[in-house]
This record gives structure tokens, sequence and C-alpha cells, in this order.
């Protein structure tokens, strides 16, 4: 099964929070096995074991038990993932609880009951309109549920005002010593050891329509999100990792078969195997990715021939140039012909109308 991660951005966000409530940053890193680097990039990934453990290091570190909950609590959705700002823009609830289901592993990946089920599922039962979370074993790590629950209630309350469309909550897992910070900050009737993790709602938040939306935004960020859920699915892949680590190692010299396999912790044959069974070889790839940079180096970021041959891993730009005509039919140079005419012609004196 593919290793299932988290989004960096809501790493780095609990991160910050157990550090502003006294947590050390070495002893965060140390218990958590993280770099703080990892949770640099925002659109970047950690492996959802270090977030389990950065999660319970931070409990500990605060001495804070109900850490999870003041985490769903103090941290806005729209400050974790591109996810929660789309939900912001979108024009009514429903849309927003769509979205936040086609985008919820940009957030963190789990396991889900069901096959290809999505996470957050509605269900009617007795009359009464339920939003269930379809992880699978939550009882493993409880303090997803709090902290997912807490955010959902407590954004809403920020985005709504008095307005609430959550009416209980339900919980599987056993009710904690803490009780009393779940009462003060659901405000709500709780249920602990249910036959499920699911918030009761309102039928009127359905069509409420959320006065934040923008269309524009919307699809400006929706974009974005495609962009990271292709690279995602990419990344579940054999010749996706293997790119992955590829694109920081190109400039190096060291991109080589046994340094890729040693960092996926596989031996050179095994990798060799792995990418036979989708079709490619790890030249292929290479070649590949080189040429897909180099593209994007030239004609993206306007790098000149000896720079791109530098970043995708040519020590010779002669060596550059002859590969590049193999991929395009063309020299580097005549892609950056465009870009240079763009330049002569912002230059260029207009002519005067008399």
């Amino acid at each position: 099964m593919p290793e299932l991660t988290v989004a960096a951005a809501g790493a780095r966000a609990l991160w910050e929070l157990a550090v502003s409530k006294g947590a050390g940053r070495r002893a965060l890193a140390e218990r958590a096995r993280i770099d703080p680097s990892e949770l640099q990039d925002p659109d970047g990934r950690i492996p959802l074991p270090k977030y389990v453990a950065l999660m319970r290091a931070g409990k500990e570190l605060c001495g804070d038990p109900a850490f999870a909950l003041h985490f769903g609590e103090e941290v806005d959705f729209a400050d974790l993932s591109v996810v929660g700002l789309i939900g912001r823009a979108s024009e009514n609830w429903v849309e927003s609880f769509a979205q936040l289901n086609r985008y919820s592993r940009l957030v963190i990946e789990v396991e889900v009951e069901g096959d290809g089920a999505d996470r957050f599922q509605l269900r009617r039962s007795g009359g009464q309109l339920w939003m269930v979370d379809a992880r699978r074993n939550p009882n493993d790590f409880p303090e997803l549920t709090e902290s997912s629950f807490a955010r959902m209630v407590c954004t809403s309350r920020r985005w709504l005002g008095e307005t609430q469309f959550v009416r209980a909550v339900h919980f599987t897992h056993p009710e904690p010593p803490y009780r009393a910070e779940y009462d003060r900050i659901f405000q709500l009737p709780l249920v602990f050891g249910s036959d499920k993790n699911a918030l009761l709602t309102d039928e009127a938040w359905m069509t409420h329509r959320n006065t934040l939306a923008s269309p524009y935004a919307l699809g400006v960020l929706s974009a974005h999100a495609e962009t990271l859920l292709r690279s995602l699915e990419s990344s579940k892949t054999t010749r996706g990792r293997v790119e992955g680590l590829l694109t920081p190692m190109l400039h190096t010299g060291e991109a080589g078969i046994d340094a890729v396999a040693g960092k996926l912790g596989v031996s050179r044959q095994t990798l060799f195997r792995r990418l036979k069974a989708e079709g490619v070889t790890f030249e292929k790839v290479l070649d590949e990715l080189r040429h897909k940079l180099a593209l994007h180096y030239l004609t993206g970021k306007h790098a000149s021939v000896n720079e791109t041959a530098y970043l995708v891993g040519f020590s010779d730009p002669a060596a550059f140039s002859r590969a590049f005509k193999r991929w395009t039919g063309s020299s580097p140079r005549a892609a950056l012909a465009p870009k240079l005419d763009d330049d002569r012609a912002a230059f260029q004196t207009p002519p005067t109308t008399r």
C-alpha cells in the first residue's frame, strides 16, 4: 500500500501551536523524527506516522491532553490548506462539502471504509441527517477525530456567527478525562462510544449561501488544488516517486539509479522491476524528466542554455544541446528565440503617427 501523507502546511501549523504552548523545537524534532526543513514548503508532504508522532509529542511536551482539541479550536481550516480557502470561496455549504471530499487528501490521507468512498459522507438515519467520517480504524488515532470535528464546528461558528449547522456530535472513542474541554469547545450535546464519528446537521445549512463566496477565487484555488492532486496521485506510482527524488538531485551529478534506490530503501534490482512493471526504465524516466524540466527552465523560467544544462544534470552544454535536439528536433537557443523576440519588441520605439 502506498505511504499515507499529510500536507506540510498542516504539520507546520501543529508544530507552531506546540511551540507556542511551551514545547521545545529540538524535542519536537527528536520525538517526531521531523527535520524542520520538511515543513518549509506548504505544498510539501510528510509521512502520516510522523504527523501522528508530532501530535502526541505536542500533547506530552505541552502537558496538554486536550492538545488535539485545541489545535482544531485555534487553527482555522483556511490556515491549513488551499482546501480551506476553497471551502470559504464556495457558493454554498453543499458545494463546500463536495470540495472538501474532492480535495481532502491534500490535507491528510487516511484509509476509508469502502474502496474509493468519500471520507465524509451524508447519511440519513431516523429522519436525521448526519455527516459521517468514514475513516477506517479511527480509534487508532482519535486525536484526528478531535481536531477535525473541533475545527469544523469552530470554523463554521466563526464564519456563520450565531448560525450553527451542527446539532450534536458523536465519537467512537470513549469519554476522556478532559470531557470539560469538549463541552467548552463544542457547546453541543456529545455522545462517546458511539457507532460512528459524526455530526448531526441541520438541513437548513445545505442551502445556506456563503457570504464569502467568490467564483473568481474559487476558480484560481481549484486550479491549484487540481495541480496538487495530480502531483499527489503521481507520487503514488514508482515513477512518480523516482521523479520526485530525481528533480532536486539532477544538478548534483548524483542522479543515478543506485542513489535513488537507496533513498527509496530498496535494491537496484527491486527498483528496476517496479519501474518495468509500470512500462518504463530508469533511463527513460530520467531522460523524459530532463526533457520536461529543460523546457520549463528555458521557456518558463527563461534560464540561459548553460544554466539549464547545469540544472538538468549536464556538465557539458554541448551534450545538453545534442540531447535537446534529440528531444525536440531543434536547438535550445530556438526555444529561447520567442522570448528574445519579445524582449526586443519591448524596447522598440513605436512608429510615430502624423
